[in-house]
């Protein structure tokens, strides 16, 4: 059902009943939300030579045979999850992008994974450390069902990140290679850490390794208890050579832009508070920061007007970049989701939750082809100035899922078991 203008407006202030997700209609919503992602991916994703396509909006299969590292994992990672889920096919699609991940993706002459290949080989040789924070959650998500080569996968991939990424100094990685691991400059990027900090938290549940779990919470003692709490609550997003936050650089709009990004505040968020629970609930300071990013996220970067998270800030906390992604509102839903299940006594969760997808479904839901549209103007018109087409599932499908699963993990650790039982109840 597409929910009328009104309901993007203030959040609703009178008495809110019991929790969405306590209510078996939408638990029901949420997971055929979910079944319509897997639908759409597994129908057209699949290229034969190897790997994924990227999809148009109506789902086809869009020109060209370039596959990007992190795209290749993040279908591992999300049908390793529909197989848990007891959908039928899922596996075969994560063993086709296994496959695929280590004879494309891998070098296997001089180690490490290429950003970008394609039937002939590497296009973009490039070694980053955001491609391989995605190697290692692929390699976690498929130990989780058993898969033969993870293993093999988890033990390449940390040889790999030891040895040419982690800055031990700092509790941090580094940022890019060359194909022969020629350091490519001295820029220090949060973005590859916030997503090696879930990939380490997954290593961590998979693998039962407490290296990764120390490792994670390095990370984010670096980049939120210090740079983000010393900026308000804001996340610094850039740094030089010395972890030094450098305000001033604006590089790729896909994965660098300036400013802060509101979509990475709600990210950090939510796995805060995963990194809060994995940890047994003793560092109090991860929750207390998981609630000061949210707070301040949502009042700066949300249009009241239009509704929809602003991609980007100023520094003076004025939009700089308008545009609205799907994605920032799929982290602000998990955000609200877990912060509501650990904070009950707080209805602001509850009330962003319902806001958040209230412009979800009215915006970004493709209601006919299924999936979500990437981007709209700051009039809500959809637009293609970075992403074009259907990007990928992996943020739509866990918005859809972490509401469904308790706050104490990953979602393939919720499915865990009997966990996926737990997805009406």
């Amino acid at each position: 059902m597409t929910a009328p203008p009104s309901s993007i407006g203030p959040a609703w202030t009178g008495p809110l009943g019991p929790r969405f997700v306590d209510r078996t209609a939408h638990r029901l919503w949420l997971l055929n939300q979910a079944q319509r992602l897997f639908d759409l991916f597994g129908r057209g994703s699949i290229n034969p030579a190897g790997g994924f396509h990227v999809l148009a909006d109506d789902g086809a299969p869009l020109p060209g045979s370039l596959r990007q590292v992190h795209e290749t994992c993040r279908m591992i990672h999300c049908f390793a999850i529909g197989h848990q889920m007891g959908l039928p096919g899922a596996d075969a699609i994560v063993d086709h992008g296994m496959r695929w991940l280590w004879a494309g993706h891998r070098d296997a002459a001089q180690g490490g994974y290429f950003w970008g290949v394609d039937d002939s080989g590497p296009v973009n040789p490039l070694k980053q450390a955001y491609g391989h924070a995605f190697v290692i959650l692929a390699a976690s998500s498929a130990k989780v069902i058993g898969h033969p080569d993870a293993d093999r996968l988890l033990a390449d991939v940390e040889d790999v990140l030891m040895h040419r990424f982690w800055d031990d100094t700092a509790g941090a990685t580094t940022e890019e290679y060359g194909r022969d691991w020629t350091p490519l400059g001295d820029y220090r990027g949060q973005n590859s850490n916030m997503h090696l900090t879930e990939a380490l938290m997954a290593a961590y549940e998979a693998f039962g390794q407490d290296r990764f779990l120390h490792m994670a919470e390095r990370i984010a003692t670096l980049f939120i208890d210090r740079h983000a709490r010393a900026a308000g609550w804001r996340v610094p997003e850039h740094y030089t050579a010395n972890w030094t936050v450098d305000l001033a650089y604006e590089g790729d709009p896909m994965f660098r832009p300036a400013g802060t990004t509101p979509g990475h505040a709600l990210e950090w968020s939510r796995l805060l508070v995963q990194l809060w629970e994995l940890g047994g609930r003793t560092k109090p300071w991860l929750l207390e920061a998981a609630q000061g990013l949210f707070h301040k996220t949502t009042a700066i970067g949300w249009d009241a007007r239009t509704g929809g998270f602003y991609y980007t800030l100023g520094w003076d906390d004025r939009p700089a970049r308008s545009d609205r992604y799907w994605w920032p509102c799929a982290e602000g839903i998990g955000a609200a989701a877990v912060l509501a299940s650990v904070c009950p006594d707080d209805p602001a969760y509850e009330g962003w939750y319902r806001r958040i997808w209230g412009f979800v479904d009215a915006h970004l839901i493709d209601h006919r082809h299924g999936g979500w549209f990437a981007e709209l103007d700051d009039r809500l018109s959809r637009v293609s100035t970075v992403f074009v087409g259907k990007p990928d599932i992996y943020h739509a499908l866990q918005a859809c899922l972490i509401p469904l699963l308790p706050a104490s993990g990953s979602i393939t650790r919720g499915l865990s078991g009997t966990g996926a039982n737990r997805l009406l109840t």
